[in-house]
Formats: C-alpha cells, structure tokens, sequence
C-alpha cells in the first residue's frame, strides 16, 4: 500500500499544480509518471490494467456516440488517408535529412526504419482528443464529429497494420462475430429492464470488456476495436447518451492511470530530449495538414483550425508501431523512450493550444481571405429563415 500511496500523491499533487497553473490536469499527470520513474519508486502492475481499462470504456463511449455515416463522408475518410501519406513521404523526408545531417539516434537508420518511425508519428491520440472535446462539451460539434471521424479511421488502420505485421492471421472464428448483431438486438432489451441506476453503469462495463474487449482479443483481434464496435452496436438503444454519461466519471479516473504510465516507459538522457524536441518541431505541419486538407474539403477556417489544433500530437497507437519496430529488430528499445516522451510533450503542447483553441481560432481566422459561402459544407453554409421575422432559441 506504501507504493500505491506514494503513486496517489505525486499523482494528485502534480494535477492539482497544474490545475493551479490553469494548465490541463492531464499535463500534471503526465510529469507524474516521470517524477516517480526518477524517484524509483517501484512497478505498479495494476496501474497498467486501469490504463487498458480506461481506454476500453473510452472506445466503448466513443462508440456509443458514434454516427457510422460520417466515416463514409469525404473530410473524412479522404483527409485521414491522404494526411497519413503526407506525413509519412514529408515526416519521413525531415527525419532522414536529420540522419544525414548526424542527429543522435537517427545517424545511420535505412529508410524502411525512418519510414517506420513517420508512420508511427503520423497518429493523433485517440484519447488526448476525446478527452479535450468532452471537456469543452464538443463532441458534437461538426469540428468534434470531423475529429473523432478521422480518429477512428486511424484506429481501423492501426489495426490493419498490427494485424499484418504480427505474422499470423485472425483465428476462423473470428467470422463468428457477425453474430455479435443479433446478440445486441437482445441485449438491448436486457438492458431497457434495467433502469437508470448503477445496473445500468455496470451493464456497461460489462458490454464494454465482454463482448467487447475478451471476446475480439480471443479470436486475435484488438480488443479496443472490439469496445468501439460494441458500442456502435448498442448506440440506437434510447438510453446510450445516459450510459456514455453515467460511465464518464468512471472512464475520466481510469484514463488518469493511462497518462500516468506514459510517463514510466522510461528516463530520458540529453540526445533523447534532443530528437523528441526534434518530433515535438513537427507538430505545427502536421496541424497545418490538416487545416489545408479540410479547407480544401469546403469546411471553414474555423472548423478546420479547432479539428486541426485537437489533433495535433502524437498518439499511443504510436508507441505501439515503436514496439512493433523493436520487436521485428528495426529499431532499438531505446527508441519505445523517444517515443513516449515525444507522446508526452506533444500532449502538454497540444494541452495548451486547445485551451486557448478558440480565441486563437477567432484571431487566425479573421486574417484569412474570405470564403464562397456557396461552395461551403452543407453543415457550414449561414441557415436561412425564410420569410421569419422572430426565432425562438432555447424552448
């Protein structure tokens, strides 16, 4: 209990300091994990399991809310695509010019293992990114909807990728999974029976790590895409709003383990501050992607540059490519550090952006040349109130 007391007040004290600087607690929680990787404290081996926890029930939320349509809409699908191959031919271009030039840790890498590291850099952080807009109350905002779109296009191509690259195929009974659709017409009606109370909140846990996680990391696929599918799955029932809401609270502190062990991958030494100072340098062209990809989309300055800012870092889908490059022998373990500290310090950048996101927006926006309003989105364009003189706003 000694170990986990100590984790709790770093933990706690580091996020009420950061409060108390008006930054994001999860930046206090992030300095956390490496205050007590300096301080030796000691493993926690729960904290690990409360990490995956608190991504699965994020997944499992995400999909709760989800509108599937909107993967199939072209700001989406087409600026996730084409923004992962822009930053893989341009990251990859910077990061080899950085081996030429004879930059610690990068000298002497081929270029399949440069390739590898662009891709990995190429994520935005599925839960940095929720976790900002829900925060704000703009999940639900069209630069929210966008966002959380091309995220999860992200996450569908990680898996494709993990899939590919672990040597072996699904199990066959992995097409018994289609069966997961009848099975939650039935549990939607388990779940009407259950009320409002914590059979409800419990009910979601259940979905989330049941059928959801255990049962898709059975047959070898990834669980958290098992969460978010399950979710999907369960989202026309009338009560989903209220289960997303109710399994909030719960997800929020488990998430709190999650940026914690961000944290602990490792020390740094002064080269490894170095490159990742180097990664954290890109951040503002991989913003800048996606604003250009979105305007072009026919969305405004102003929804392009909120989406643009909330997806500006770097991801833990990443740290997993890392891994999966150290584990195939092409690149050093040293490399899972890098990484985890480019993670962390493109949260804190990120963290301080969003908070300021939408007066910087206003500001960046009104210098910018005006846009056709006819050539707009259609969720963009000035509403028209026909022949009305009076509206009421807010019965």
């Amino acid at each position: 209990m000694t170990v986990v007391a100590i984790y709790l007040v770093i933990t706690f004290g580091l996020g009420g300091l950061a409060l108390a600087l008006r930054l994001p607690p999860l930046v206090g929680f992030l300095a956390a994990g490496f205050v007590i990787n300096a301080l030796h404290v000691g493993e926690l081996p729960q904290l690990e399991t409360l990490a995956d926890l608190g991504v699965t029930l994020l997944l499992f939320a995400i999909g709760l809310k989800l509108d599937v349509r909107i993967l199939l809409r072209r700001e989406v699908w087409l600026t996730a695509s084409a923004h992962m191959v822009i930053s893989v031919v341009l990251g990859g271009g910077v990061l080899w010019l950085a081996a030429v030039a004879g930059v610690a840790m990068l000298a002497g890498q081929s270029v399949q293992t440069i390739a590898l590291l662009a891709f990995a850099l190429s994520f935005s952080s599925t839960v940095f990114v929720v976790k900002i807009l829900e925060e704000r109350g703009e999940s639900h905002a069209l630069y929210g909807r966008v966002a959380i779109g091309i995220l999860v296009m992200q996450d569908i191509i990680a898996v494709v990728f993990l899939t590919a690259t672990s040597g072996h195929l699904p199990s066959p009974w992995a097409l018994t999974l289609v069966g997961l659709w009848p099975l939650t017409r039935v549990l939607r009606k388990i779940w009407g029976r259950l009320g409002h109370g914590e059979m409800q909140s419990l009910f979601g846990i259940v979905m989330a790590l049941v059928p959801g996680y255990a049962l898709f990391s059975a047959v070898g696929l990834k669980g958290d895409l098992g969460a978010l599918i399950v979710g999907v799955l369960l989202a026309s029932h009338p009560a989903s709003s209220e289960l997303a809401r109710s399994l909030f609270h719960i997800k929020e502190l488990l998430l709190v383990g999650f940026f914690v062990s961000i944290g602990l991958t490792g020390l740094p030494d002064l080269p490894t501050v170095g490159v990742a100072v180097l990664m954290v340098l890109l951040l503002p062209f991989k913003g800048a992607w996606y604003v250009l990809l979105l305007t072009r989309l026919n969305l405004r300055y102003r929804t392009a540059i909120l989406a643009g800012l909330g997806l500006m870092n770097y991801s833990e889908f990443g740290l997993i490519v890392v891994s999966v490059g150290v584990s195939a022998g092409l690149l050093a373990p040293a490399w899972l550090v890098e990484m985890s500290i480019a993670v962390a310090l493109s949260f804190v950048v990120s963290a301080l952006l969003n908070g300021r996101g939408h007066l910087m927006v206003e500001k960046v926006a009104a210098r910018l040349p005006a846009q056709d309003e006819t050539t707009l989105h259609p969720e963009e364009r000035p509403a028209d109130a026909g022949d009305a003189e009076v509206v009421v706003i807010g019965m």
